[in-house]
């Protein structure tokens, strides 16, 4: 017997993130996943940009009455950049003169990691909100500088310029190609497939980018199929990084407070408590949460259609479910005999062909100790 598995063990969990996958990666392989790592993007930073020192120069030349910082890792990328060019002491003290707005928490953390103070911070970490403030205290005759970040919407600034600003953007690092856009696909058809529990995303361009590829390789409807179907859990970190989904009727788990921590419990907790169910049998009790098995502490290397077929079974208790039933678990199949197929692929995958009981004439139950699931 091995030794007791973490939560999710069994279950496999994509990340489509290309900055802090480490995180992520690090943290569900703890509570026992396997992690497909398919970063949809790259970010590709441009600190020694002759663009951006030179969008850095006229800002010091100019100064802005307002700064929008969108992002943490755009601001500290500026501030890094301006003092590999000598500049940072210049822009600091330009900077210090500026109001400061934050899109939210993060960002206002690097802006006081920097050593200057924010004017005011948006509750709901959004772009639009820090527009909005802007257009409720009157902006016209004002400078305002933007910090620009992947998937920055132009009709806000657009909306600041008629408005009576003076709006400038300052790109501090670009979304580059996925790094393996091979990978990327093969992670698609798991998703469409239904061999992945769960797709985690940290940035709405890596989530329309996982779009795209799927465009690309012809598995767009069957990814928004899996999606809806709810057999793939689909979380972002935050309302920004779902925006892709909403635009598309998908409305994907996002946590109550925006952080990386907080996406991780709730995927687990989904993953487990939700959706998890066991019972005792002859031989240990076995699990099923998500897409995984678990057989007395050893998980089961199960396919889409062994894992659908014991499910089925568990979710009847003991009682025997017919053939025609577990028919209708099973994907693209069309006659009885794909079900006593995957029935004799359950019991070779699991080591315990007596698990898996045939009732002549009626169908299969599981060997089970007592009757009665526990969800």
């Amino acid at each position: 017997m091995s030794s007791k598995p973490g939560p999710l063990s069994g279950c496999t969990i994509a990340i489509t993130a290309h900055r802090r996958a480490e995180d992520l990666i690090a943290s569900f392989e703890r509570r026992g996943a396997k992690v497909l790592h398919a970063p949809t993007l790259q970010i590709v930073p441009v600190a020694d940009d002759h663009a951006l020192l030179e969008a850095t120069r006229r800002v010091i030349a100019n100064p802005p009455d307002d700064v929008v910082v969108t992002t943490a890792v755009g601001f500290r990328g500026w501030i890094e950049a301006a003092d590999t060019a000598g500049l940072a002491a210049d822009l600091l003290g330009t900077l210090e003169q500026s109001r400061i707005l934050a899109r939210g928490p993060k960002a206002r953390g690097a802006i006081r990691a920097a050593g200057l103070v924010e004017h005011w911070s948006a509750r709901s970490e959004t772009t639009a909100e820090v527009v909005e403030w802007l257009r409720d205290q009157g902006v016209d005759g004002r400078k305002i500088v933007v910090q620009l970040h992947g998937l920055s919407d132009p009709g806000l600034q657009e909306s600041l310029r008629a408005a009576g600003a003076s709006v400038r953007g300052l790109e501090v690092y670009r979304w580059g190609p996925a790094p393996d856009p091979a990978l990327v696909v093969r992670m698609i058809g798991q998703l469409c497939s239904g061999a992945v529990d769960a797709v985690v995303h940290t940035s709405a361009p890596g989530a329309q980018a996982m779009f795209d590829a799927a465009a690309l390789s012809g598995q767009y409807d069957a990814l928004l199929a899996s999606l809806r179907s709810g057999r793939v859990l689909n979380a972002c970190v935050g309302p920004v990084t779902a925006a892709p989904f909403h635009a598309v009727g998908l409305e994907p788990l996002i946590p109550d407070r925006f952080r990386l921590g907080a996406l991780i419990r709730i995927v687990t907790d989904r993953l487990t408590d939700d959706n998890a169910r066991s019972i005792e049998t002859e031989f240990g009790q076995l699990v099923i949460r998500g897409g995984a098995a678990v057989l007395d502490g050893v998980v089961l290397p199960l396919g889409p259609g062994p894992r659908a077929v014991l499910a089925a079974l568990v979710a009847a208790g003991g009682d025997v479910v017919s053939r025609p039933e577990l028919l209708a678990v099973l994907p693209g199949a069309e006659d009885v005999h794909a079900v006593e197929v995957t029935v004799n692929r359950l019991r070779t995958a699991v080591g315990r062909p007596e698990l898996v009981r045939t009732v002549v004439r009626r169908g299969y139950r599981l060997a089970v100790e007592s009757a009665g699931v526990a969800s």
